[in-house]
């Protein structure tokens, strides 16, 4: 039978020792409505009510003796607690920021970078020259596609989590403003690949940048198209799944790495630098080991509906 009571108290326990964002706990709440209808959710906007600066994204709540957080959507009838014993242990994340804000602190790094080194030689190379037809294709190519990451980030995606610990802006644009940005520049827009370095040279042939050229738009485009797909398979305001089909996914599981994949590597054969294939194969590794988790995961939710396909490597992986 639920309960109508409007009114029903939770106890709330740390984790270890009181966060200093919530020094009063453990603590007995009182929350307003019904318990049969009262989500974790309702939970967490009741204790920023009695501690204002343990806002909701901060918040990780748990079952007494469980580690895995509950979803702010789950009813606390689902979770096996009873209106007279409700108590749930608190964790402190830590400081948050939006994933949206990471992506865009993220993929400026090689934004701002780029045009100063390849504008810049005599200051980072030690001597002006004149940078090669194939430099300058290398870095259009680099800065379109960090300029569509931007404007996906902003108008395409859509993440199932709103927040993640500050620290981790900092370790995870390492990746983008270090790799990708100064030791990926560096390389590429260098005297070795200069215009008279390659001249004479197949580095040098009009029918190679086009060839490049029409692989890695293929490959940015087909990568925007797999994103929009996934976009679409999550309604506004949700976190709905679903099996992701059509173009690229009939195929592999994730298409959108493959593209990816493909774009860097259309990048690495031109220029032929040591530096891009470094960065293109510790890029691929990385890509790989995500397709990995997202891969079994979606075979652990859908189970027999999925259907048969490669990780990411059509036909092959």
């Amino acid at each position: 039978m639920v309960s109508v009571s409007s009114v029903f108290s939770v106890k709330i326990s740390p984790v270890g020792k009181a966060p200093h964002v919530a020094k009063g706990l453990p603590v007995t709440i009182d929350v307003q409505g019904s318990f049969g209808d009262a989500t974790v959710g309702d939970i967490k906007r009741a204790i920023v009510d009695k501690f204002p600066e343990f806002y909701p994204d901060r918040q990780k709540l748990a079952l007494v003796g469980e580690k895995k957080a509950l979803d702010d959507d789950v009813k606390l009838n689902d979770i096996g607690l009873s209106e007279n014993n409700v108590e749930l242990t608190a964790k402190d994340l830590g400081p948050q920021i939006s994933w949206k804000t990471v992506f865009l602190i993220e993929y400026a790094g090689p934004l701002v970078i780029h045009p100063i080194i390849f504008n810049a030689p005599k200051l980072f190379y030690g001597n002006d020259f004149q940078h090669s037809e194939l430099q300058n294709y290398l870095y259009a190519f680099v800065l379109l596609h960090f300029v569509k990451r931007e404007l996906e980030t902003l108008f395409v995606h859509r993440f199932s989590h709103a927040t993640m610990p500050l620290f981790n802006v900092f370790k995870n644009s390492a990746h983008y403003h270090i790799l990708s940005g100064l030791f990926l520049a560096y390389g590429l827009y260098g005297p070795g690949l200069s215009a008279a370095a390659v001249r004479g040279t197949y580095k040098d042939d009009p029918r190679l940048l086009l060839i490049g050229t029409i692989v890695w738009a293929w490959a940015e485009f087909s990568n925007l198209a797999t994103h929009i797909t996934l976009r679409n398979l999550r309604p506004a305001g949700t976190k709905k799944r679903a099996i992701p089909t059509g173009y690229g996914f009939d195929l592999v599981s994730c298409p959108n790495y493959f593209f990816e994949a493909v774009a860097w590597t259309a990048v690495s054969i031109l220029s032929g630098s040591l530096v891009a294939w470094l960065f293109t194969a510790a890029s691929c590794g990385q890509m790989g080991i995500w397709a990995i988790k997202k891969h079994k995961a979606y075979k652990k939710e859908f189970g027999a509906q999925y259907p048969k396909r490669k990780i990411m490597v059509p036909f092959i992986w």
